[in-house]
Formats: structure tokens, C-alpha cells, sequence
């Protein structure tokens, strides 16, 4: 890992709580890491098909940036597996996110934190969100969606994560829609999204984004009308700096 230069990467091994599974997440602390100082942390959500590996190894431009804005802040960065390869944040999924905040408490002094993915991790993340508020700090989804109502694709990995398909637990996938949910948004949000995105397409995103605005909510869009399934570097590092600016804590 060439662009964090120094900083410690470690695999950590967990026992879910949610059903007594094996599950794993990287840590990575910032070079020169002071266990006496508190430090914020990045939470990066890798997305369908992938692991906790993606955000550490991949050097696409959503994940370099999010790792090169870690070392440059000085955060702990922290990549779950979040019952890889396809969890689009189901029960377990959240579940297991939940256990590392408490257990990364547990063995750091940590501020805030914050939460990011692209796709489903960008989804994800907006699903955390909505859920978890008083967990996080600031969140940026990256080409992801806020109504799993609505959306068409993926739909046999999505069942898979949260128990059953959209007939069989149709509050599930309700309580899964953050675009139902803009009031739970406490914390700056960004969102970047592409017009042509056909793989995650955007309406849903667009709309909790002036959800937000007329609620008063700190939000910052990037939409790029030409763009595709994909945000590169120069946006994501800008969606990143916008939640975090706004509630990082002070050095």
C-alpha cells in the first residue's frame, strides 16, 4: 500500500454477534499513530462482488482517494467485509458494522466517525446512516441507491441479504430505503451520481439529496448528467473533504 505510506494494515478477526459467524474487517491506522491522541475514523463499504480488501488494495480512484484522504486527515480507516461478497446492508450486515464501531471504540480513543462506499457500498452506507445516526459523524454514498423499493438489479444477492425478496418481506426493503427516511439524516451528506448510471441509476439519490435541502440539512450533490456507474478521483476527494470539514473533530 504504496500511497499510505507507513501506516499499519492489520486483518482483524471477529465473532459476529448477530449469529456467532467468523466475520473480518482491516484496520488501518495513519502513519506515526498516537494511541494517546483520539482519532477519527473512515469506515469504507466495498461493493457487489467484492471484500474488506477493496478500499485497502484497489486502485481505482473512489478507493485511493478515500485512502489517501485517510492518511492526509490522520484517520483510522477501517474496511469491513460486512458478510462479503454481496451484502448490500441486511440485517447481518448492519449487525456486524454496529460490533466493529463498539469493539473500534473499545480499542482506540475515537472521536467521530465517518462512513463512505460506492455502489452497493455507497448504498450501504446511506443505509447505516439512516439507521444508525447517532453512530455517525458524516456519511458519503458514491453512486449508490436510496430506495431498495424501487431498484431492479441485483435482486437475488439483495434477497439473499435481507431474508427474502420484495413479495416475500416487502417492510424490509421499506426499512431499507433511506429516500423514506430524510429526517434521519443528522449529519453532512454527500452523494455524487451519474446520469447514465444504469447498473445503480440515480432518481433516488437525486431526490433525498433536495429531501435534504428543503429539511435545512447539510448536503453536498455532484451530479454529472454524462456520467456512468463510476466517480473519480477529484469528486470523490471532494465529497469526502465536504463531510468531513463539516464535523471533523479538531486536532
Amino acid at each position: 500500500m504504496s500511497d499510505a505510506g507507513q501506516a499499519a494494515v492489520q486483518d482483524i478477526v471477529f465473532r459476529a454477534e448477530h449469529d456467532g459467524s467468523e466475520q473480518r474487517c482491516v484496520e488501518i491506522l495513519p502513519p506515526g499513530f498516537n494511541p494517546a491522541v483520539p482519532h477519527d475514523a473512515l469506515v469504507v463499504l466495498h461493493g457487489h462482488g467484492s471484500d474488506r480488501w477493496q478500499y485497502v488494495r484497489d486502485p481505482r480512484d473512489e478507493c485511493r482517494a478515500a485512502r489517501e484522504a485517510a492518511v492526509r486527515r490522520r484517520l483510522i480507516l477501517i474496511s469491513p467485509d460486512y458478510r462479503a461478497t454481496m451484502s448490500w446492508m441486511g440485517p447481518a450486515a448492519e449487525a456486524d458494522v454496529v460490533q466493529i464501531l463498539h469493539e473500534l471504540r473499545a480499542r482506540h480513543r475515537i472521536g467521530k466517525v465517518f462512513l463512505a462506499g460506492a455502489s452497493m457500498g455507497g448504498t450501504a452506507s446511506l443505509i447505516f446512516a439512516a439507521r444508525h445516526p447517532d453512530l455517525v459523524a458524516g456519511v458519503y454514498s458514491g453512486n449508490g441507491t436510496a430506495n431498495l423499493v424501487e431498484y431492479a438489479n441485483f435482486q437475488d444477492a439483495i434477497a439473499a441479504s435481507f431474508g427474502g425478496s420484495k413479495t416475500e418481506v416487502p417492510d424490509e426493503y421499506r426499512r431499507r430505503s433511506p429516500e423514506f427516511f430524510p429526517a434521519a439524516f443528522t449529519m453532512p451528506v454527500a452523494i455524487t451520481a451519474g446520469g447514465q448510471d444504469t447498473a445503480v441509476p440515480p432518481g433516488s439519490v437525486l431526490r433525498l439529496a433536495e429531501a435534504l435541502r428543503r429539511l435545512g440539512r447539510p448536503v453536498w450533490l455532484i451530479h454529472r448528467p454524462a456520467g456512468g456507474h463510476s466517480t473519480d478521483y477529484a469528486d470523490t476527494t471532494a465529497a469526502l473533504d465536504f463531510i468531513l470539514d463539516r464535523a471533523a473533530t479538531p486536532p
